[in-house]
Formats: structure tokens, sequence, C-alpha cells
């Protein structure tokens, strides 16, 4: 039988003990500040039900959806004219009954729906963990990749999308990005410009040809919106509105004007107004002038939807966005809960990992990994050591002894290849005396410290 040379699914990665550790610096750090605002962690299963997420993300996302094949015979029962059609779509019901996540905020109305007797309202969670899109993989797109998401359900307080805009520039801020823009916008905004338009039964069809003007300019979104329904004439009002330039108030004061006459529209503005109100009052005001930035274009592609949405790019390395998110009124209706509306944001783990790690901005010496590795000259010194190791344990250094008495050379590269900072060598002469040799990797310098001194030195 022919050997099959191993490969990985387009769009995935292996992470090693070093990235992992990278990884971890990440979401250990966004952990520790989602629980500083009050959110607690839940988890979901990697797949669902198809139809719990088929219809929540428009057209465009659903196409992106991994669908999962029923086990056995799965074309046994399918229909025979739709299998001589040789048609996907029609088929994929008869065929597929699961399918991987496509995002944490679904699963997670599902998970409230599911859990309302169980849960206090408002109900704050932190979700980190993968999902997957049939996405076409390039520089900080993969098909799998995770997730960071913060969420509050049963609050239409605007006091939330404040605190979001400050979970945001802490946790960029803690994780080493200095120049960064939280991009605020609202759906209702939106919907008050398809009204001023004419077309506001086309409100998707226009928020997602805008949503991708970033990636194919106004040309493109103006050929888009075209082939959406739009006339040239729609073209001519929408310009001036998609290219609004100025500060934060010019823009809110020139949409004001634009929007006079849509109540929705209004509603938006004064919506963002609040929360800049609320960012006013804890006293940061600062970031309204250099942080965040109200960006009228911003249209978050996804259905659901329907407040304030959010999105953050960094401005240091050319990257897409690396987290975003919005208000969603009405999720949990397509579930059967009405009237449960909800806010939410998302941290891009991975392009935030790229960002960090193009910047150099990741902590030298992992604080997950061994720090000191104990060599092992001879099967007797184990009796010395091993009581010494878990104490340092105990102590909670993370400590490895070599399992071997092999060549020193080949026991120094170990540690080199883990990066282990410290080497201790024990010898009878240490043993003895009590004084042990503690080598810095790094520096290559030696110290004698007795037991105590040792565990207070690496803890």
């Amino acid at each position: 039988m022919a050997s099959i040379k191993p490969s990985l699914a387009k769009g995935t990665r292996d992470f090693s003990p070093l990235e992992m550790d990278k990884r971890n610096f990440i979401f250990n750090t966004l952990k520790s500040i989602f629980r500083k605002f009050g959110y607690a962690e839940i988890q979901t299963p990697s797949f669902e039900n198809l139809s719990t997420l088929t219809g929540k993300y428009g057209d465009e996302g659903d196409k992106l959806i991994f669908k999962i094949l029923n086990s056995g015979d799965y074309l046994s029962k399918a229909p025979a004219d739709l299998l001589e059609s040789k048609s996907s779509n029609p088929l994929i019901s008869h065929i597929s009954e699961k399918a991987l996540r496509y995002d944490l905020t679904v699963p997670f109305a599902r998970y409230v729906v599911m859990h309302q007797n169980d849960i206090a309202l408002p109900f704050k969670r932190f979700q980190i963990q993968p999902v997957w899109r049939a996405d076409r993989p390039q520089r900080g797109r993969y098909r799998e990749f995770y997730q960071c998401d913060v969420d509050v359900v049963g609050s239409s307080s605007l006091l939330n999308e404040a605190e979001f805009i400050l979970i945001y520039n802490e946790a960029l801020l803690k994780l080493g990005l200095k120049d960064f823009n939280i991009k605020l916008n609202n759906r209702k905004i939106l919907s008050g410009i398809a009204e001023v338009v004419g077309k506001p039964e086309l409100i998707v069809d226009m928020t997602v040809a805008i949503d991708k003007l970033d990636k194919i300019g106004l040309d493109g979104v103006n050929k888009e919106l075209l082939e959406r329904g739009f006339t040239e004439a729609d073209l001519a009002t929408l310009k001036p509105i998609i290219e609004l330039q100025g500060s934060n108030l010019d823009k809110i004061a020139s949409m004001k004007t634009v929007l006079s006459d849509s109540t929705v529209g209004m509603q938006g503005i004064a919506e963002i107004e609040e929360v800049f109100a609320y960012v006013e009052k804890f006293g940061r005001a600062d970031l309204l002038e250099k942080v965040v930035e109200v960006d009228i274009t911003l249209a978050r592609g996804l259905n659901y939807y329907t407040g304030c949405i959010f999105e953050v790019k960094t401005n240091e390395v050319q990257m897409g966005s690396i987290g975003g998110g919005g208000r969603y009124d009405d999720l949990t209706g397509m579930f059967g809960l009405k009237d449960l509306t909800g806010v939410g944001v998302s941290f891009g783990a991975d392009r935030i990992y790229d960002v960090l790690e193009e910047l150099n901005l990741f902590p030298q010496g992992g604080s997950e990994r061994t720090k000191l590795l104990i060599v092992n000259f001879d099967s007797a010194i184990e009796d010395f050591t091993l009581p010494l190791m878990y104490r340092l344990r105990e102590a909670g250094v993370a400590v490895e002894l070599y399992p071997s008495a092999v060549k020193l050379k080949k026991q120094m590269s170990y540690a080199d290849s883990k990066a282990i900072p410290y080497v201790l060598l024990v010898g009878d002469e240490e043993v003895s005396s009590g004084q042990l040799s503690l080598k810095n990797m790094e520096t290559g310098e030696q110290e004698k410290l007795n037991m105590d001194e040792l565990i207070e030195k690496l803890k």
C-alpha cells in the first residue's frame, strides 16, 4: 500500500507549543478583561443543526456554512429527481442535517432560548471557541479560526455599547497595540439612507454592497448596486453619503440633515449620540476624538444586526478588521423567544495573532512553558532531584527532569530547543553541599543557591 503524503486541509493550521503559548497570551488577556466587566464563560458544540444556522447570515453567509453529510448512505433517501438534476442546493436538506458553526452569536442565541429558565437577565457571557467558514483562504482569512465573543442579552441600555468601546480599547492596548480605530455605525441609519434613496425594500442589498467598499472601491460598490436594482439616480444620492468626511460631530450633523425626514434614520443617530454620552460620563471623551470613528459605510453584512454596529481595525499593519459586532434585537425571536434584545462584539484572535507577530509584540518567554530543566547525570542523583522537582512544582514552577542520563551537550540542546530559560546542574558536590548550580541559558551565568533560594528565585 502506497504511503500518503501528509497535508493540511486548506485554510487550517497546526500550532506548535510556542505558537500556543502566544495564542494563550491573547485568550488569557481577553478573558481577564471580559471577567472584569462582569462576563462569564460558556461553550457550545462545534456543530449545530443546519436549520439553526441557515437564514441568519444572509445569502452570502449561508453559502459559506460548512455542511456535514448525514451518516450512513446519505444518498439513499434523497429524491431521485434532485439527484438527476445535479443541483446541489435543493439537495442539501435531504443529505445534510448538521453544520459546523459559522459564528458564536447564533449558537449563543440558541443557548439563551434553550436555557431561558436557568439564566438571570441581563445575561452576560463570553465565549472563545473555533468557528468554520467555507471562504477562500488568504492572509488573515482562514477556514477554521477562533472567535472571542462577548455578549449581553436582556438589556436595551446603550450603556452596553459604550462599555464595548471601553473593552475594545483596554484589550487592544493590553495586547500591545497602539494605533487602532473602533468604527461605529447604526443599522437604523442605513435603513434611513435606503428610505431617502427610495429603496427601503432593498436595505439588505444596499448594506451587502456598501460593506464591500474597502475591498472593491466605490466603482465596485456602484456596479454591484446597479446589479441589485438601484439606478444611476440612486447612486448620485448615495455618493455624498458614502464619501462623508470630517470629525464624528461633523458626520453626525451632516447625517441629521440628510435623514431629517426619516424617523428610523434619526433614531439611529440618537442612539450613537447616547453611546457617546455614556463614554463621556466614563471620563473617556478622549476616545471619541482619537479612537472611535463614525463610519456611515460600515454595514457588517449580517442581517441580524438592528442597531449600533462596530468594527475594529489596526493602523499599524495592513490587515482587515480584527473585531466587530453589534446589536441584534430580534435574533432569539427566530428560535421562538420574542422581544429579547442583545448586543455583542467579537475579537478575531487569528488576525490579532498575525498582527502581534508582525509587530513583535508577544512577551518574551511564555509563562506557561517549562522554566527549569534539571540535568540528569545518573540514576543515583535522582533520589535528590525528584523530591526537589516535586517541591518546585508545588511552588508553581514549571520544571522537568531530562528523562535519561545522556551527554550534557544533548540535554543543553534540548533546553535550547524548548527555550527553557534555566538549567539546574546537580552532581555529587551539589548534593553534599546543598548548593545547587543554576545556569541562565540566555546569559550563560551560573550561580549557587540552596533549595529555598532556588524556589524563591524561580517563583
